[in-house]
């Protein structure tokens, strides 16, 4: 009985916790959407409220008439959408082979992988910057999605790798066993159950992407190619000043996509790992 109790109270605990979390994580957001339909008076307020007493929309018809959002979105996701599939392109088959081949040469270059994430934007952005500028493709998107690819490949490499460990190497027997080749076990067995690990690597390398500003900030000069972090910086004032209820509406709907994104497809990411594994 007390160990009943005791479970009981270590998944209370848990629950809690988790309560707390979510909260953690939902309270800028929700601040930012209610400092997004707050009128100017509101805002100023020196007793602020969680719900707008007067919601606006003004602050979203400031946001387009000031800055060249829709524009930028698109650059944000022409960049974002071509490095997360470049880079998912890339290191599908290299996960694979890392994945199936446990070679000490393999080990190493995982564990590189996993190191090369800790560097530092500042040791890599001189020499990046001379490399683009050379190649010509210092304010370019082309120039940008190529540094996004570089940058979200060797994460994508390390999710896939352990997608693709996570398959169980008897199906590709059993499937060489009734007389299928090479590529048509790949394409009919191994692809279908790394689809939520390739879909989940896509999302987190477009996510990484459409949020980046460092990059987009030293290689994108003139404001028709500047992503949307960067645009979201002009509402800040000379002296450091925001204007806080467009920067919250534009940066509400800068949000927008990531969320949308990841409702759609988060049954595709947690569901059907193994859907088809069974031999009809």
């Amino acid at each position: 009985m007390s160990t009943l109790r005791t479970g009981r109270a270590g998944r209370a605990g848990q629950y809690a916790a988790l309560a707390c979390y979510l909260v953690f994580l939902a309270f800028p957001f929700l601040w930012l959407i209610s400092t997004a339909f707050k009128p100017p008076r509101e805002l100023g307020s020196l007793h602020p409220t969680w719900i707008p007493e007067n919601p606006t929309l003004d602050n979203f018809r400031q946001a387009f008439d000031e800055q060249p959002l829709l524009q930028a979105a698109g650059n944000s996701l022409i960049a974002a959408v071509s490095a997360s599939l470049i880079a998912v392109l890339i290191a599908t088959p290299m996960a694979y082979v890392m994945a199936r081949n446990r070679t000490k040469l393999s080990t190493a270059a995982t564990g590189w992988v996993v190191v090369s994430q800790a560097f530092p934007f500042v040791l890599v952005i001189i020499p990046l910057f001379l490399i683009l500028k050379n190649l010509h493709l210092i304010n370019t998107l082309a120039g940008l999605i190529m540094v996004y690819v570089v940058w979200a490949l060797p994460f994508a490499l390390w999710m896939l790798v352990g997608y693709v460990r996570a398959v169980p190497r008897e199906l590709e027997e059993a499937a060489a066993v009734d007389g299928a080749g090479r590529l048509r076990t790949l394409v009919s067995v191994t692809a279908p159950l790394l689809a939520p690990g390739i879909v989940a690597t896509a999302l987190f390398a477009f996510i990484t992407a459409w949020n980046e500003f460092f990059f987009a900030l030293v290689l994108l000069k003139t404001p028709e190619k500047q992503t949307l972090p960067v645009v979201l910086t002009h509402f800040l004032g000379a002296e450091g000043a925001a204007d806080l209820g467009p920067l919250a509406a534009a940066a509400f709907l800068a949000t927008l996509p990531s969320l949308v994104i990841f409702a759609v497809i988060q049954k595709r990411i947690t569901g059907g790992m193994l859907a088809g594994a069974v031999k009809s």
